[in-house]
C-alpha cells in the first residue's frame, strides 16, 4: 500500500498550528487576565515567573501586538495549508469545506478552549507561559514597533489620541470594589470605607466642612467669665474666636489651653487673657482636596483649619475628624450633639433635612443620588429644579423621588426622599 506523503504531512502541519494558536489566545487571556496586585505579591516573595509576568503587563501594547501578530500569522498559515491540501482531495469545494472546517477548530480548539482554560487558571498560566512568551516579544519587537506606528497614525489621522488614561488604575480599584460588593463579598460598610480613600483625592475641603451657619464662635471681647462658660456648654474643643464681625477670625481657643490658664490663675477667671491663650488660626482654600488637606494636617501636627473663599470670606471649618469620618463613617463620642439629618421612615421613604450632606444620605441608604453639582439634598433639589420650590411640591430625577416638606424664607428645610416606584 503506497502512501502519498504530500497527502499526510499538511494536517499534521494544520495540527501543529492550530495547537500554536490556543498557545498564543491562552497566553493573551491569561496575561490580561491575571492579577496584577498577586503578582506583585509573588515576585516580591521571590517568583520569578510573576516577576516575568508583571514586566510583560508593564509593556501591555508591546505584548498584546506580538500576541497577535504570531497568533494571526499561525491561523492564517494554517488555513491556507487547510485549503491547499483539501482542494487536492476534494477537488473544487475544497475552499467551502476548508472554511466550515477551519472555523469549527480555531473556534472550538484555538479560542473557545484555552481561553476558558486560561480564566479559570489565570495567575498559574500566566507564569508558565511568561518565558515562552518573553522571548517571542524580544524578537517580534521591531515588527510591531512597526505596527504600532502605523496604528496610531491611522488613529491621529481620525482624531484619536493613544493614551493611556491616568485614572484608569483607580477606577479599576473602585470598580472592583463595587462589583465585589454587589456580588456579597465585601459589606456595604467596607464598601463605603474602601471608597471613602479613593474619593479624598476628588472630594474638596467645600464638600465636607461645617458650614458657617454652623460654627460655634467666641467673641474675644467678651468677659473671661462669659468666655469659659460658652467654651463648657460647647461640644467641640475648639473654637474659633472673633473680634467685632464674624468674619475677623483672631485665633482659635483650644479647651485645655483654657483649662491650664484657669489652674495657672488659681480659678480666677477674671485675670484671664484670651489674647494669650489663643492658638494662631489655620486657614484652607475651599478648593483644597481633601488629600491635601489630610497631608497638610499631618505635617503641621494640626486638627483644624477655618475654609475660606478665593475672596477670604469664611465658608466654614474643617477638622482632622471630618476628614476620617469620610473614610470610616460617622465618628461620635459622649460630648458630641446628635442631629438627626436622615430618619429612614417604615415605608422607605426618607425624611431628610435640607442641610443634609447627599453622601450622607447614600451613605446611609446605600443609594447613588450625584454629588457632582451639589453637596446638600436641598442643593441637589434646587440645582435640578432652577427654583426654589414651596412646600407640597413633588420632583422626580435622578430615579428618586423628593417632596418638600418644609421651607424656611429662601432655604428648603425639610424633605420626604424615596425610591421612584416607576423605575
Amino acid at each position: 500500500m503506497n502512501i502519498d506523503i504530500g497527502l499526510v504531512w499538511p494536517p499534521i502541519v494544520v495540527l501543529i498550528l492550530l495547537m500554536m494558536s490556543g498557545f498564543f489566545s491562552g497566553s493573551e487571556t491569561a496575561l490580561t487576565a491575571a492579577s496584577r496586585a498577586r503578582m506583585h505579591s509573588l515576585e516580591k516573595e521571590g517568583k520569578k515567573g510573576a516577576k516575568r509576568v508583571n514586566k510583560l503587563i508593564a509593556n501591555q501594547e508591546g505584548l498584546i501586538g506580538s500576541i497577535l501578530l504570531g497568533n494571526n500569522l499561525v491561523n492564517i498559515l494554517a488555513t491556507s495549508i487547510a485549503t491547499s491540501y483539501l482542494l487536492q482531495v476534494v477537488g473544487e469545494s475544497g475552499v467551502a469545506v476548508a472554511t466550515m472546517v477551519m472555523t469549527i477548530l480555531v473556534l472550538v480548539f484555538a479560542e473557545v478552549l484555552p481561553k476558558t482554560y486560561a480564566l479559570n487558571n489565570a495567575d498559574r498560566f500566566a507564569m508558565t507561559v511568561s518565558g515562552p512568551i518573553g522571548v517571542l516579544v524580544r524578537l517580534l519587537k521591531p515588527l510591531v514597533k512597526v505596527v504600532q506606528v502605523l496604528v496610531r497614525i491611522t488613529l491621529a489621522v481620525f482624531g484619536i489620541k493613544a493614551e493611556a488614561d491616568a485614572l484608569a488604575p483607580v477606577d479599576e480599584i473602585r470598580g472592583a470594589i463595587n462589583m465585589h460588593a454587589e456580588d456579597g463579598n465585601v459589606e456595604v460598610e467596607d464598601k463605603h470605607r474602601l471608597g471613602g480613600v479613593l474619593d479624598l483625592k476628588e472630594l474638596t475641603v467645600e464638600d465636607v466642612m461645617v458650614h458657617r451657619k454652623s460654627i460655634v464662635m467666641i467673641d474675644a471681647d467678651l468677659p473671661p467669665d462669659d468666655v469659659v462658660r460658652q467654651a463648657l456648654e460647647s461640644p467641640h474643643t475648639r473654637l474659633p474666636l472673633y473680634r467685632g464681625d464674624k468674619e475677623e477670625i483672631i485665633g482659635i481657643l483650644h479647651a485645655k489651653d483654657l483649662l491650664r490658664a484657669i489652674m495657672e490663675a488659681d480659678g480666677d477667671f477674671s485675670s484671664l487673657e484670651v489674647d494669650k491663650i489663643k492658638r494662631k488660626a489655620v486657614f484652607a482654600p475651599e478648593t483644597t482636596t481633601l488629600q491635601d488637606q489630610l497631608d497638610h494636617f499631618q505635617r503641621n501636627q494640626a486638627h483644624f483649619a477655618i475654609v475660606v473663599d478665593e475672596y477670604g470670606a469664611i465658608m466654614g471649618l474643617i477638622t482632622l475628624e471630618d476628614i476620617l469620618e469620610e473614610i470610616v463613617g460617622e465618628i461620635r463620642d459622649e460630648h458630641d450633639v446628635t442631629v438627626e439629618g436622615v430618619r429612614p421612615q417604615p415605608d422607605g421613604s426618607v425624611f431628610v433635612d435640607g442641610w443634609a450632606p447627599i453622601r450622607d444620605l447614600n451613605r446611609a441608604m446605600d443609594w447613588d443620588l450625584p454629588d457632582d453639582e451639589a453637596v446638600t439634598v436641598a442643593g441637589l433639589v434646587i440645582h435640578e429644579t432652577q427654583t426654589i420650590p414651596d412646600p407640597g411640591r413633588k420632583f422626580i430625577f435622578h430615579g428618586y423621588q423628593f417632596e418638600i416638606m418644609r421651607k424656611h424664607r429662601n432655604q428648603i428645610t425639610g424633605l420626604r426622599v424615596r425610591r421612584d416606584r416607576k423605575l
